[in-house]
């Protein structure tokens, strides 16, 4: 009948988007309501490395910050930032262009160690309750020079080793919160608070 054949169509899952973000703020830990406050940090003319909107960021020893890679000790995660261009114009740009020329770009960052970020996993196969708590890196890829969206996901390789990223659960989003085995929870959101932060470590840059 065409009441079954809707119950049918209602209870099959669709696969998940493969649509990254970068890591985007939203919420903290004990429920906190406040997830976009964020710190003002120099990058220095010159710096290399494009940082898209949601990339994560570390400090470096010449006092500003750059684009972090996997293993990096991580700051927080890039918003966007404002400079003087070679043209003596304002720029708000939510990019950092590699080796832009500039003596005052002033970049936005999401840096309290408690904030709760949703972030695209590039997990393949088996993605299930078990991997909350683990533990992973980030896996960088290139953003969107269009949008400005970070395209960082979560690495597919998780345990209970050090990583950057500390899985606390997953998404609520219902365009991407399949799990399961097969193909289905490819790509599965999920939510990470940054472990290997900054500002919960004793040395400095």
């Amino acid at each position: 009948s065409e009441m079954c054949i809707r119950d049918r169509i209602k209870g099959i899952r669709m696969a998940n988007t493969n649509a990254p973000f970068g890591l985007k703020p939203i919420g903290k830990l004990g429920s906190g309501y406040n997830s976009t406050g964020t710190t003002e940090y120099d990058i220095l003319t010159g710096t290399t490395g494009t940082i898209y909107t949601g990339d994560p960021v570390k400090m470096v020893s010449t006092g500003g910050i750059a684009v972090a890679a996997a293993g990096d000790l991580l700051l927080g995660v890039f918003q966007g930032c404002q400079f003087t261009d070679s043209s003596g114009d304002k720029i708000f740009s939510p990019v950092w262009t590699t080796l832009t020329a500039t003596s005052d770009c002033k970049a936005a960052v999401v840096d309290d160690p408690d904030v709760l970020f949703e972030v695209q996993s590039a997990a393949t196969g088996s993605l299930t309750q078990t991997e909350v708590g683990l533990n992973g890196d980030i896996v960088y890829a290139a953003g969107s020079d269009i949008t400005g969206m970070s395209s960082v996901k979560l690495s597919g390789t998780m345990a209970t080793t050090s990583a950057q990223l500390r899985i606390m659960g997953y998404t609520k989003d219902p365009s991407n919160n399949a799990l399961g085995t097969g193909s289905l929870s490819t790509n599965a959101n999920m939510i990470v608070r940054i472990d290997e932060h900054f500002n919960r470590t004793a040395a400095g840059v």
